[in-house]
């Protein structure tokens, strides 16, 4: 999986990418991020990639003409076979689901608007999506790129060290996880869970489903609407509602 990531901050980028996750999968090869700097692709002598809006209004935004040379300069004839996303406040929501999706592709090309905005012939026509990772307000998308790359990653075949521990995370099932627990068993009065000291894998196993579905169902209830449960899970919930 290659990332590609356009902005006017490119330092912003060289701690989080040297660390955790993301960092272990780039030295071991399952993933090649590259930042550029969009103003590389500005034309004038003062490299200018933002002017005021037409319309008049405060703030300035971000201009067509360096994004699209940028798109089209790095991405050459990968083109057509590249996800080009512009992160962005009116964007879809970053999901699990999409999350999941976006490590299907090869190649991905992130965005980083800033500003009032960046100018709408891009997303009309420059880019195959928008996303944003939250109902909420940042100062640019180098934030969100960050957020995307690091949940895209972790999906990546080879990337954790257990194969199968991206699917019990939170809301890859579509339930919040259960609680976890370890040493000690006791700490200050409160005890670790019956449960998970019996060494029964059956009870453990039920025990960590009906929690996530009690979680699920005090804290996130909107995800239980499309969550994938059997008749047990629906007369645990129905239990919980009395």
């Amino acid at each position: 999986m290659r990332f590609d990531i356009l902005t006017l901050f490119p330092e912003m980028f060289e701690g989080p990418f040297r660390k955790s996750i993301v960092g272990k999968a780039i030295e071991a090869g399952l993933v090649t991020v590259v930042v550029h700097n969009l103003r590389d692709y500005a034309t004038d002598k003062h490299r200018t990639t933002d002017d005021a809006p037409y319309g008049g209004g405060g703030g300035m935004v971000m201009k067509p003409e360096p994004i699209f040379r940028a798109v089209e300069r790095v991405l050459g004839e990968e083109r057509p076979s590249t996800r080009v996303i512009l992160l962005s406040p009116q964007g879809h929501l970053l999901t699990q689901e999409l999350a999941w999706e976006l490590a299907a592709q090869n190649r991905i090309l992130l965005i980083c608007g800033r500003y009032e905005g960046v100018d709408d012939r891009v997303g009309q026509h420059l880019v195959d999506d928008e996303i944003s990772i939250g109902d909420y307000v940042l100062t640019g998308g180098e934030i969100p790129a960050m957020v995307v790359v690091d949940a895209v990653t972790r999906l990546l075949p080879g990337v954790l060290g257990d194969a199968g521990a991206a699917m019990k995370d939170s809301h890859a099932g579509g339930l919040l996880e259960h609680p976890q627990y370890t040493r000690p068993a006791a700490f200050r009065g409160y005890s670790v869970p019956d449960p998970l000291l019996s060494g029964n894998h059956a009870k453990i196993a039920r025990w960590r489903r009906r929690e996530a579905l009690r979680r699920t169902f005090e804290r996130r209830p909107d995800l239980l609407k499309k969550a994938d449960l059997t008749e047990e899970d629906k007369e645990y919930l129905r239990g919980l509602e009395e």
